[in-house]
C-alpha cells in the first residue's frame, strides 16, 4: 500500500456542507414544523360571549346616548310626537342646574367615605384572621361568605329594622346606656344620618371580598422578610408599612378601584330603603337619573344624566385598566 492510499484511508469522512436555510431552520427545512398563527379559532371561541356583550350592553348603551340629544318625553314614548333631535341642550340643561352638582358632589362624598371604611375594615379583618386559630378562622370566613351572598333586598330589609326608629335594635342598645335616650329617633330624619345608615349598609355586603382578597394576598407575604424587619428593629407598624402594603399595593390599589366603580354606581340600597322614592337629601346620580326619565318623564334628561355618570366612571374604569396591564407586566 502506497504512502498516498494510507493517508487517504485513514482521514475521516468529509462533511457535507449544508445550506443557510438547514442551518436556521428556516420555512424550506423538512425537520422543522412550520409555525402558524393562531387564526380565526379564538374568535369562534369568543363569539357568543361577544354576541351577548353587544346584546346586552352595546344597543343600551346606544340608544342611552342616542336619547340624550333628543327631546323624548312621555309623547315621543306613546308615539304621539317624533323625537326631536335638540343636539346638546340637555347637557347644557344639567350641567347648568345647581341641584345636578349638588347630587354629584354628595355621589363622590358617599363614594369615598364607603370606599375609605370599607378598605380600612377589611384590612384590619383581614389581618386579624391571620392571627386567630383555625377554626375562628374558618367560622369568621362562613359568616363573611354569608353576608357577602344574601340578597341586597334582604339585607336592605336588616337595616331598616336594626335602624327603626320605634322598633330598631340599635336605637334598644344605645338607650341602655348612661344617659342616653334614643328610643323614637328617626335616622332618616336628615340626609346625612340616613346616608350614613345607607354607607354602613353598602360597606356591610362589600367587606367580605376585601377581607378574602386581602386575606390570598396576605399568605403571599413571604414570613422572612416579616421577620429580617423585626430582627432590625421594626415593630408591627413598621412591618406593615415597609414590607405588607407594598407586596399588597397591587391588589389594594385594584380593590379601590373596583370599590369607587361599584360604590358610585349605588342605587338598590338607596332606592329600597327610602321606600321606592328618595327624598331631594338622598338622591345620588343613579337614583336622580331614574327620577328624571321615569318620575318626572323626561327620559332625554334622565338619559343625559345617565350618560355624564357613565364618562365619570370610564375615568375609573381606565385607571383599572391601567393597573391590570401593570399587573400583567410585572408578572
Amino acid at each position: 500500500m502506497s504512502a498516498a492510499q494510507t493517508t487517504t484511508a485513514d482521514l475521516p469522512p468529509a462533511k457535507q456542507k449544508t445550506s443557510p436555510g438547514a442551518k436556521t431552520g428556516g420555512a424550506g427545512s423538512p425537520g422543522r414544523p412550520v409555525r402558524r398563527g393562531p387564526g380565526a379559532t379564538p374568535w369562534l371561541l369568543l363569539a357568543p360571549c361577544l354576541l351577548v356583550i353587544v346584546l346586552v350592553m352595546g344597543y343600551p348603551l346606544f340608544r342611552l346616548v342616542s336619547l340624550s340629544f333628543q327631546k323624548f318625553g312621555k309623547s315621543e314614548l306613546w308615539g304621539f310626537k317624533e323625537a326631536e333631535f335638540v343636539g346638546f341642550d340637555n347637557f347644557t340643561k344639567i350641567l347648568g342646574d345647581g341641584v345636578f352638582w349638588s347630587v354629584v358632589l354628595r355621589t363622590v362624598i358617599f363614594a369615598v367615605g364607603a370606599v375609605v371604611l370599607t378598605m380600612v375594615l377589611g384590612m384590619l379583618i383581614a389581618l386579624l384572621l391571620q392571627k386567630v386559630s383555625g377554626w375562628v378562622k374558618a367560622l369568621i370566613s362562613i359568616a363573611l361568605v354569608a353576608s357577602w351572598g344574601m340578597p341586597i333586598i334582604v339585607a336592605t330589609a336588616v337595616f331598616k329594622w336594626l335602624f327603626d326608629a320605634d322598633y330598631g335594635v340599635l336605637n334598644y342598645l344605645m338607650s341602655k346606656l348612661p344617659g342616653v335616650d334614643m328610643i323614637g329617633h328617626n335616622w332618616f330624619a336628615s340626609g346625612p344620618q340616613g346616608l350614613a345608615v345607607i354607607t354602613l349598609l353598602v360597606v356591610w355586603g362589600a367587606v367580605p371580598f376585601v377581607v378574602i382578597t386581602l386575606s390570598a394576598g396576605l399568605t403571599q407575604v413571604p414570613k422572612e422578610l416579616e421577620e429580617a424587619a423585626r430582627l432590625d428593629g421594626a415593630g408591627a407598624w413598621g412591618v406593615f408599612r415597609h414590607v405588607t402594603l407594598p407586596i399588597l399595593k397591587p391588589i389594594i390599589v385594584m380593590l379601590t378601584t373596583l370599590s369607587v366603580i361599584w360604590d358610585m354606581g349605588v342605587f338598590p340600597q338607596v332606592f329600597v330603603m327610602r321606600g321606592g322614592n328618595p327624598e331631594a337629601e338622598f338622591q345620588l346620580l343613579t337614583t336622580y337619573s331614574y327620577q328624571q326619565a321615569f318620575v318626572v318623564n323626561d327620559y332625554s334628561g334622565g338619559s343625559a344624566i345617565a350618560l355624564v355618570t357613565v364618562l365619570l366612571l370610564l375615568g375609573v374604569v381606565a385607571v383599572y385598566m391601567r393597573q391590570m396591564l401593570k399587573i400583567g407586566e410585572v408578572e
